[in-house]
């Protein structure tokens, strides 16, 4: 089984990221669940804006979606911006949306019977919001979201630490990814055991 974690942090490589330490706690729970994951930082590619999945020459996202459509697995890893999923989160849902057209040769959206979750981190409040904005859009897209496919980090309300500062509140979002990386491998195994159809006419 194949996972893409798509770490929409603001920070370009090496600078640590918040987000991606909490996403790489979600990342060795699948893999201990013999899931090969595959993080990718989203501020390191040229990703052009539109919602084409080819949006012409230097654009990185083609071999971004040739990822997705070999990964059951989609975790979108934002900080929390103004009270919002950074603005290359939705730079990545926007790209994401030229899936809704794509069909397989069943007539099948390609994101059918693949699931996704979402990683927060941020030091004020909002992650619930962020969480909710996400996975609305994924849902939109054709992902299945499972039960509490989620995790988060805040010490909010208002201005705080960041989470590679200050290990407060750790245990409980460490507990949390575990538990949405099991979800997300119990439905991703579901459903391709029983897979969702085309939907109907």
């Amino acid at each position: 089984m194949q996972a893409v974690v798509i770490n929409c942090t603001l920070k370009p490589s090496p600078e640590p990221s918040n987000t991606e330490a909490l996403a790489e706690v979600v990342s060795a729970a699948l893999r201990e669940r013999e899931v090969d994951v595959d993080m990718i930082r989203a501020v390191d590619l040229d990703l052009r804006p539109g919602v084409r999945t080819d949006m012409g020459p230097g654009d990185d996202w083609p071999a971004v979606h040739d990822k997705l459509l070999r990964s059951e697995i989609l975790v979108i890893a934002t900080p929390t911006w103004v009270g919002h999923p950074s603005s290359l989160a939705q730079r990545v849902i926007e790209r994401l949306d030229a899936m809704i057209s794509e069909t397989d040769d069943t007539g099948r959206p390609v994101a059918y019977n693949r699931v996704a979750g979402v990683v927060n981190t941020g030091n004020e409040d909002g992650a619930h919001h962020v969480i909710s904005e996400v996975c609305g859009a994924l849902v939109d897209i054709g992902y299945t979201i499972p039960g509490q496919a989620w995790t988060y980090w805040h010490l909010g309300p208002g201005a705080g630490p960041d989470y590679l500062d200050d290990a407060r509140g750790h245990e409980w979002s460490h507990k949390t990814a575990r538990a949405m990386a099991a979800n997300l491998v119990a439905v991703a195994r579901a459903l391709e055991a029983r897979p969702m159809t085309a939907p109907p006419e």
